[in-house]
């Protein structure tokens, strides 16, 4: 029997990390941009490029894409920084403590002093938790999905259509 054929094929990391990274942000992009038009939170979805257009013009149609577009390249940069350095983590946990990573990286330090955003004791309470809410989630969408791929989840999932599988009763 050929042992090349018992491998299965290796997924290429880097390509897996923009390939999530998309989707990342453009997931979770569009819910920012739900988030703003139900008044949940104070930024615009454009929140990425506030020091360099206009808040009004983040405002406008193409403001709401422009800042989609900034959040989905925010997305496939930090999974590939993921995927650099957790790559192997095990469990959901890394990728939660990823998404607070960044948002406390975002709107606790580089937010505020780049003019993003007001600093965090002057936005309202609604804005700072949906902000954290989205980017928890995100972070864990990001980190679970490039941490199932390279580790061995896969294998501890249930065997579909054989004896393992429980009987009804």
């Amino acid at each position: 029997m050929d042992r090349r054929s018992d491998k299965k094929p290796r997924t290429n990391r880097w390509n897996f990390a923009v390939y999530i990274g998309f989707f990342a942000g453009l997931i979770w992009g569009g819910v920012q941009i739900l988030a703003n038009y139900f008044h949940f939170t104070s930024l615009s979805p454009g929140f990425l490029l506030e020091p360099l257009y206009k808040h009004s013009y983040l405002m406008t149609w193409r403001g709401y894409l422009l800042g989609w577009l900034a959040f989905i390249a925010l997305s496939v940069v930090s999974a590939i920084l993921y995927a650099m350095l957790f790559a192997k983590a095990l469990g959901p946990w890394y990728g939660v403590g990823y998404g607070v990573a960044w948002w406390a990286f975002l709107f606790l330090l580089l937010g505020p002093v780049t003019g993003m955003m007001n600093w965090i004791a002057y936005l309202d309470l609604n804005t700072v938790v949906t902000q954290a809410c989205l980017f928890v989630l995100w972070g864990l969408f990001i980190g679970y999905s490039i941490s199932f791929e390279f580790t061995d989840e896969r294998e501890r999932e249930p065997f579909a259509g054989g004896r393992d599988e429980p009987e009804l009763t």
